[in-house]
């Protein structure tokens, strides 16, 4: 071992020798009553408090939706046929009235021909009916019984001549009697024409106008139907919108009944939804409304544009429809949103923010407040409405009251508490 190694083991025996008795009479005075190492210092918070903002709050009533177009048509044709051709692609902008499809109707076109050719012989022989055939037998009917009346009176007067002269003796009896039974002869030839007459103005004349008019309508009739059948087989669009549906391609049949083309009318949409009874009786046709859409940062401006009169039978709940402005076809149909909208609304409230209410175990409502003291006090409150930010207070704290907004949750009654910015651990010990 060297000199210098053996005069370093010396010191730290020495240096041993001494503390060795300090300690030990250092320690009992340690545990003696009265004495203390320091003080220690008291426990502090800090929390973000402020005073209960005073002002108008409105209820936010929140649901699930879906969007919808604000009209559609599934258009369907009303006849079987082959499709000849598409005039409209999928995704294609269309105009109420435009034609989209046409389907084959060279047999529908036919017949369509031969009932025009039908109708236009109807409508010559309701011509020569009413123009020839009618006037003609009445002017006969007419015309007879003029004549069976001059040979009436002729008649009357040979009779009226025969009884003078038979009278006077210049004719013998014979001749009176013949007068007369040419007489009676001509009497019942003017009562069968003049009965003839009106049976032509009463039922002849009616009867046939009746059977042209009659074959006139059938005619008609048929060749209108002719004509549908053929306006059938154009398919026009019956709203402005666009095409969302085709499922065929030209030369595949189209069914009778099922749909072949889809036109969405998508510049407005509909938000759907049900709310419970209790908070549609709050809601109004035209109430603000938000639409908080997947993929869209900020909501999308609504209107409520109806509110059910009547329960949904199954869900007990109430419809109500937002109408969304949607021209720029950013918002897509089916797609689902949540929406917000404004319900009942308090001009004065005295309010704080969601964030400063306490929820009990058995769901009391309670606020920490920071006291004169400096620290920490549970008050219990009531509240009223909530519009997911601040909450209305309807009871249990003043305007002048301090309440925390962040930092008390576990806080314990009684807690010291220091009112300071947010920072990270916020709530911590200081």
């Amino acid at each position: 071992m060297s000199e210098r190694t053996k005069v370093n083991a010396t010191r730290r025996a020495r240096i041993l020798r001494l503390l060795i008795p300090m300690v030990a009479a250092a320690l009992p005075l340690a545990f003696l009553p009265g004495c203390k190492n320091a003080a220690v210092p008291e426990t502090q918070v800090t929390v973000q408090a402020e005073h209960p903002e005073q002002g108008p709050i409105a209820e936010q009533i929140t649901a699930d939706a879906i969007l919808a177009p604000i009209a559609q048509a599934a258009i369907a044709p009303k006849i079987s046929a082959p499709v000849r051709k598409f005039y409209v692609a999928r995704g294609q902008r269309v105009h109420a009235g435009e034609l989209l499809v046409t389907l084959e109707n060279n047999d529908l076109a036919a017949a369509a021909t031969d009932n025009k050719g039908s109708l236009e012989a109807a409508q010559a022989a309701y011509a020569t009916a009413t123009q020839a055939q009618v006037p003609e037998d009445t002017l006969k009917a007419e015309s007879d019984v003029a004549s069976a009346k001059a040979n009436l009176q002729l008649n009357e007067s040979i009779v009226a001549s025969r009884k003078q002269l038979f009278a006077e003796g210049a004719i013998a009896g014979r001749e009176l009697d013949t007068a007369r039974a040419a007489l009676v002869q001509a009497q019942a030839a003017y009562d069968a024409a003049a009965k003839h007459l009106d049976l032509v103005k009463s039922v002849s004349s009616a009867a046939a106008l009746k059977a042209a008019k009659g074959q006139l309508t059938s005619a008609e009739g048929k060749y209108n139907a002719a004509e549908a059948e053929v306006n059938y087989s154009e398919i026009h669009s019956p709203i402005n919108g666009v095409v969302t549906e085709r499922p065929l391609f030209a030369g595949e049949t189209a069914a009778a009944g099922a749909p072949l083309i889809t036109v969405m009318d998508t510049s407005v949409l509909l938000a759907k939804t049900h709310i419970g009874q209790s908070l549609a009786q709050q809601l109004k046709a035209g109430d603000a409304a938000q639409v908080h859409v997947p993929g869209v940062a900020d909501p999308v401006p609504a209107t409520v544009t109806l509110v059910s009169p009547a329960l949904d039978p199954g869900s007990t709940t109430v419809e109500v429809w937002l109408k969304i402005d949607n021209k720029t076809g950013k918002l897509k149909v089916g797609t689902p949103v949540k929406v917000t909208i404004r319900g009942k609304t308090v001009a004065q409230a005295l309010k704080v923010p969601d964030s400063a209410i306490q929820t009990a175990d058995d769901g009391a409502k309670s606020v920490m407040v920071v006291g004169s003291d400096g620290a920490a006090h549970n008050k219990p409150v009531t509240l009223g409405i909530d519009d997911g930010t601040d909450v209305q207070v309807t009871s249990g704290i003043a305007p002048t009251d301090m309440v925390i907004t962040i930092g008390a949750y576990g806080l314990d009654e009684g807690t010291k508490v220091r009112v300071g910015p947010a920072t990270a651990g916020s709530g911590g010990n200081d």
